[in-house]
C-alpha cells in the first residue's frame, strides 16, 4: 500500500500468494517447483524482495498461468512509485537516464567482473552455493543495461581503498581493475573516478548510494545495505545526497588520472 492505495506491485504479490494457494502448494513446494529457495519465495510474497523476470517466468510455468505474472511485472509494476521493492535497484538501473553512483568499499555492481562478483558473494561463506549462483546470475544480467539501445549515462566514484582491497585473488583484482580502466576510456556513457587515499575523511564515507534520474522531473536515490535496499525520493533526502555527491566529486581525481591509477594498481596485483 502507498498513500492508502493498492499498488500494482502489492497486487502482484497478493496474486502470487493466491495462485500458489489455489494450487494447494506450500511455499516450500513452490520453491522446489521453480528451483529457488523457500526463503526467496517467502521474501517475494512478503514484498521484501522484488521478483526477477526469471522467477516470474518459472512461477508462471509451474502454476500454468500463461505468462500472466511476467506481463503484470513488465506492463503494470514498472509504473509504480512506492516502496523500494516495487522497482528495486535492478529496475532503477534499467529505467534511469543517468546514474550517479558512489561506492567507498567495493567496485559498483554494474562494473564488476564475474570473478570479482562471485568473490563478493562467497565472502565469509555466509551464502549457500545456490544463493551465490542466483545472485551472480542476477548481477551479470543487470550489466546488460550498459550495452542496450539506450544505456544510462553513468558516473561512478570509488575510493582508492576499493582498488587495493583484495577481493578473491590477485588475478581477480588485476582483471577487475583493467576492466574498469577499459570501460571508463572506451564506453561513451560511463565515467569512473577515484577518490585518492590522500583525500582523508569526507562525507561520502558514510556509505554507498545511487542518485538516479528517471525522467526530466523524477529523481530517486537508492541506498543498499546488508539486509535490503531503500529508495528515497523526498526532496530533503535528495538534496542531502546531492550535496554529498558534489563534495565527493571535489575530492576525486580527474578521469585520465583516475584511469591511470586504476592501471597502476592493476599492475601491483600482478
Amino acid at each position: 500500500m502507498a498513500d492508502g492505495q493498492m499498488t500494482a506491485a502489492a497486487f502482484l504479490v497478493a496474486e502470487l500468494r493466491r495462485a500458489r494457494a489455489r494450487r494447494g502448494w506450500s511455499q516450500d513446494e513452490l520453491a522446489k517447483a521453480v528451483n529457488y529457495s523457500a526463503s526467496m519465495v517467502s521474501a517475494v510474497e512478503l514484498g521484501q524482495q522484488p521478483p526477477t523476470a526469471k522467477y516470474l517466468e518459472l512461477v508462471d510455468r509451474a502454476l500454468d498461468t500463461g505468462g500472466l505474472f511476467g506481463r503484470m511485472s513488465t506492463e503494470l509494476v514498472s509504473l509504480d512509485r512506492a516502496q523500494v521493492w516495487l522497482r528495486g535497484g535492478r529496475a532503477i538501473e534499467k529505467q534511469a537516464q543517468a546514474l550517479r553512483w558512489y561506492e567507498p568499499l567495493h567496485v559498483p555492481g554494474l562494473l564488476q567482473t564475474e570473478a570479482y562478483a562471485r568473490a563478493v558473494f562467497e565472502a565469509g561463506g555466509l551464502l549457500e552455493p545456490d544463493e551465490v549462483q542466483r545472485r551472480l546470475l542476477d548481477r551479470m544480467e543487470r550489466q546488460e543495461v550498459l550495452y542496450g539501445d539506450r544505456p544510462p549515462k553513468i558516473t561512478a566514484v570509488m575510493d582508492e581503498v576499493a582498488l587495493r582491497r583484495l577481493v578473491g585473488d590477485r588475478k581477480t583484482m588485476r582483471e577487475q581493475l583493467l576492466h574498469l580502466a577499459r570501460i571508463t576510456t572506451e564506453h561513451p556513457r560511463v565515467r569512473i573516478l577515484v577518490v585518492p587515499a590522500a583525500a582523508g575523511e569526507h562525507p561520502g564515507l558514510g556509505g554507498p548510494f545511487i542518485l538516479a534520474v528517471l525522467t526530466a522531473d523524477a529523481e530517486v536515490a537508492y541506498l543498499d545495505s546488508q539486509i535490503r535496499g531503500q529508495e528515497l525520493d523526498r526532496p530533503q533526502d535528495l538534496q542531502r545526497l546531492q550535496r554529498v555527491w558534489e563534495t565527493i566529486l571535489g575530492e576525486a581525481l580527474p578521469p585520465q588520472e583516475s584511469a591511470k591509477l586504476m592501471r597502476e594498481v592493476a599492475d601491483s596485483w600482478s
